[in-house]
């Protein structure tokens, strides 16, 4: 069986696992699998900059944020149908996101970093400033008619699982597509060596806007799903935390794997969760956690499968 077989077969087994997981698991942490799902997929576009390209972004939050608003103003305020509003943010995302990187990405190292988070805090203070409308840190809550597609009412758990596994799953294939294509490997390439890249005769810059503009437009979906299927957007999404989230969970899941983004997720959710339950120095263990993680296994969890056991590992 070839790498690509091997891999396709994983993205598909965990896909099946997910399916199972909701019909075994009980309530409560079956409804928990459709928020890891969505915070699954802002990973992943993370991750295609972070782990795939090489680029540090302190911003993503920003893009997050757009989908979100995108859809949940167009939604609220506007009355927009469900599927058009929900286009609109992951358009209003990828369009921030090429606007971002075009300005950004005349920067490299450190000063993209530091470029990448200012753009985020002026989002941040942008989404604050417009507060007649986005209600600011208070946020506000969508309409449940804004949240029913095709007659399904998205409120209810079971459907909700299955818009997020939907949405999970199309971005878990088509990502991992990317990567095996000419594209991806063209992104690890400038990721490994990208003045090399450029002497073979790439446009190293075009393809590391193009990554930019499909991060940000990933970001955006998951954004807009978070806001459709769990029904509130504030300004908190659009805040420094929330572009530390993404690589704290890239980190621990795997940099540069395609199943990374799920399994860091996953892992920091539920650390969280039950060490929440009997302290309230729960951030402190997750932050011992972190740094165990990055002393014994630098590489993340899925990368420390792929140099002990699964050398294929995508």
């Amino acid at each position: 069986m070839t790498n690509a077989a091997k891999s396709n077969t994983l993205h598909m087994g965990v896909l099946a696992l997910l399916l199972v997981l909701f019909f075994v698991l009980p309530p409560y942490h079956a409804g928990n699998l459709s928020r890891i799902m969505v915070l699954a997929i802002y990973a992943m576009g993370f991750n295609l900059v972070f782990g795939y390209t090489g680029l540090l972004s302190l911003g993503h939050a920003m893009f997050f944020a757009a989908g979100m608003y995108g859809f949940g103003l167009t939604a609220n305020l506007g009355g927009w149908p469900v599927p058009i509003a929900f286009l609109t943010g992951v358009i209003c995302a990828a369009g921030l996101a090429a606007a971002v990187a075009a300005l950004a990405l005349r920067t490299a190292g450190v000063s993209f970093m530091i470029v990448t988070l200012m753009f985020a805090q002026t989002a941040y203070l942008v989404v604050l400033y417009f507060g007649t409308y986005t209600r600011g840190d208070e946020g506000f809550v969508v309409q449940k008619a804004s949240r029913v597609v095709a007659g399904i009412d998205l409120t209810t758990d079971t459907a909700r699982f299955f818009a997020a596994y939907i949405l999970f799953a199309i971005c878990l294939l088509g990502l991992a597509r990317v990567i095996q294509s000419r594209f991806g490997r063209t992104l690890v390439a400038i990721r490994e060596n990208e003045e090399r890249t450029r002497m073979l005769g790439y446009d190293a810059q075009r393809h590391k806007l193009y990554a930019m503009i499909l991060s940000g437009a990933v970001s955006g979906l998951a954004g807009a799903a978070y806001a459709l299927l769990f029904g509130y957007v504030g300004a908190t999404f659009a805040s420094v935390q929330y572009s530390i989230f993404p690589l704290l969970w890239v980190l621990l899941g795997g940099a540069g794997t395609t199943i990374g983004p799920l399994i860091g997720v996953l892992f920091m959710f539920y650390l969280i969760d039950l060490s929440s339950s009997f302290t309230n120095a729960y951030m402190l263990i997750a932050g011992v956690a972190l740094v165990l993680l990055t002393l014994f296994a630098p590489q993340g969890l899925a990368g420390l499968l792929r140099r002990k056991a699964f050398a294929w590992l995508p």
